[in-house]
């Protein structure tokens, strides 16, 4: 059907183009010079192939002299702790004998180290969580860095995990690029009731055991969290990108639909190499249209703040510019058209049920709030990721997807939303510049006005919390949290005490120069503040006491102090309590030292 594109969206997608136009002309001409002619490992020496393939059977081995099948080379996220990941194990496997039954070959190139937020939630080891992401770039392109492969299958599902994927398979852009995700796990103790046991837990209300046991519910088998955090809104990004087999991103594991879904990844990845007539390297599909696409989906679909770091950095890795301001006018046009936790009761597994990817995708085009002439590696347009996968003789086929919602109270059209925006807003004010995520905060909590209780670490919140300091309307500044300061690790654990305060009837909200998390929710919390406080940001000026107003319906956060006091105020010194050693900290001193703003992507790049 024809459209009519959305006049915002293409004044904001034309701003990005003529601002990247530079930057992104360069990187295509980067990975021009690297394609080359030919198979890449067809240019390595004797000695340097016969190292590549010395472990091959002998009938890969013959492929791989003849340099005239494709190699695909795996990068796998695997571990068999964490749930979303464990499933990856019997995953190359099962890629190499699809590469084999359409005269391919499979390699795995690398492994990438996989850490889960959710493990590290709270404790010194989520300092090193936001670095893992360029960490694992760095560990992919080194996977595929011996020139041996034609293409490469990513294997990774979780919050920093796809991310920095993205990042290293976009510096070797000249290949094609797919992703396979394992999928949600099966729906357990529902994520409403799994908050709830956690704020009783804070009030002092049920114990340790009974939390346990709640959370146990919960986190039950293989798979990613059910909510809609960072892991999972990776995978509806990875879906309107055009990087995934349609219809990939949340099939539960271990089923015979995911399987295939596998399957025809590899095989897709044989047939859109540089050897053959459909050729789709990665530089091509990933381009200014689909950042742009990749922002409207997660506003549209209310997803992980994390994002407003990652995909800039993502974005950046390919030559592309965006910012803030691209997010929050972005924002303000694309309606909220799906409502799962924490934005909702439900889970991705209602919204998969509901229409899931193909309905949102659908029903975004078909309101002229994506662009739907790109590249993807299934094909020219992004229409084909609005059909359903399906088995038909054991085999993956898609079908037209839904025309209408099987759930409005999960997933909705976007003529007739939940909210008229998205609900992502810039934030700017005498504090510097954050954003917002309002897409689960009421109404009546959107603009807060309270003193502020300052705090340099998050356990220090929670000890106040618990002498009972914060019964009171509050704005807990959480500070010395950026990337330069400790890596910016996400105060998810701080949301059940400040939830208590909320539902206690008084004002609260955060603010902070670190993250909240992919589960940000009902408080309303300024976060990614820069400059940060360890940066000479504004926020290390805040004493107790200060009146802050956080208005996120104008846009605005600011102290109230008169601007003379304000501007000769000093800059209070972080305190010298914490430390920068123990549980490899130490290792990662050099990137807390390079590291670029939140805005800018938080990268050592």
């Amino acid at each position: 059907m024809t459209t009519v594109m959305n006049k915002q969206l293409d004044t904001i997608t034309r701003r990005i183009i003529e601002r990247s136009a530079n930057s992104r002309q360069a990187y295509l001409q980067r990975m021009d010079e690297m394609r080359g002619d030919g198979p890449l490992r067809g240019g390595l020496s004797c000695s340097n192939l016969a190292h590549g393939f010395a472990a091959c059977g002998e009938q890969d081995k013959q492929s791989l002299k003849l340099t005239e099948a494709a190699n695909i080379g795996i990068v796998n996220a695997y571990n068999d702790m964490l749930s979303a990941h464990q499933p990856l194990g019997e995953f190359p496997d099962l890629i190499k004998r699809a590469a084999h039954a359409v005269g391919c070959t499979a390699q795995v190139a690398g492994g990438v180290p996989a850490m889960c937020d959710g493990v590290t939630q709270g404790t010194a080891g989520m300092e090193l969580s936001l670095f893992s992401r360029d960490i694992i770039a760095g560990a992919t392109a080194i996977a595929l860095s011996h020139n041996m492969f034609d293409g490469a299958l990513c294997l990774g599902v979780c919050d920093k995990i796809v991310p920095g994927l993205l990042i290293g398979a976009l510096s070797f852009g000249h290949l094609p690029v797919i992703f396979a995700p394992a999928g949600p796990m099966t729906s357990g103790l529902s994520n409403k009731e799994k908050a709830a046991v956690r704020q009783l837990y804070a009030e002092g209300k049920v114990g340790r055991e009974e939390l346990l046991e709640a959370e146990s519910q919960a986190y039950h088998g293989e798979g990613t969290c059910t909510f809609y955090g960072t892991a999972n809104s990776n995978q509806m990004l990875m879906e309107v990108m055009g990087l995934h087999v349609p219809g990939a991103a949340f099939e539960n594991p271990g089923t015979a639909l995911r399987e295939q879904l596998t399957v025809a990844a590899a095989e897709r990845l044989c047939k859109i190499t540089a050897l053959g007539n459909a050729y789709t390297p990665m530089a091509k599909v990933v381009d200014e249209k689909c950042i742009v696409n990749a922002i409207v989906a997660l506003l549209a679909t209310g997803g992980s703040t994390n994002h407003a770091i990652h995909w800039i950095a993502v974005a950046r890795t390919a030559g592309i510019i965006v910012d803030w301001q691209d997010f929050s006018e972005l924002s303000a046009i694309t309606p909220l058209i799906a409502r799962v936790y924490p934005n909702g009761s439900a889970d991705v597994n209602h919204f998969h049920a509901a229409g899931g990817t193909a309905f949102a995708i659908r029903t975004l085009l078909d309101n002229g709030l994506l662009h739907e002439d790109v590249t993807t590696v299934w094909g020219e347009g992004l229409r084909h990721y609005t059909r359903e996968a399906r088995l038909a003789q054991g085999r993956l086929s898609h079908v037209e997807g839904a025309s209408a919602s099987a759930d409005t109270e999960v997933l909705r059209p976007a003529d007739a939303p939940f909210a008229a925006e998205g609900g992502l807003r810039l934030l700017e004010g005498n504090l510097g510049r954050s954003v917002i995520k309002v897409s689960a905060v009421a109404a009546e909590h959107r603009v807060v006005e309270a003193p502020a209780r300052v705090f340099s670490e998050q356990e220090e919140l929670r000890a106040a919390f618990e002498a009972g300091e914060l019964d009171c309307d509050v704005v807990a500044v959480v500070r010395f949290q950026g990337p330069r300061a400790n890596g910016m690790p996400e105060l998810h654990k701080l949301t059940p005490y400040l939830g208590v305060l909320q539902d206690r009837g008084h004002q609260v909200a955060l603010v902070t120069d670190g993250r909240m998390s992919g589960a940000s929710g009902k408080v309303p919390a300024a976060i990614h503040l820069s400059p940060e406080a360890l940066e000479d940001g504004p926020i290390a000026k805040i004493r107790d006491g200060d009146v802050i107003r956080l208005d996120a319906d104008s846009g605005a956060l600011d102290a109230l102090v008169p601007a003379d006091e304000w501007r000769e105020r000093s800059l209070s010194p972080r305190p010298g309590h914490h430390s920068d050693y123990g549980t490899g900290r130490e290792l990662f001193a050099f990137m807390r030292r390079a590291v670029s703003g939140a805005e800018a992507g938080a990268t050592v790049f």
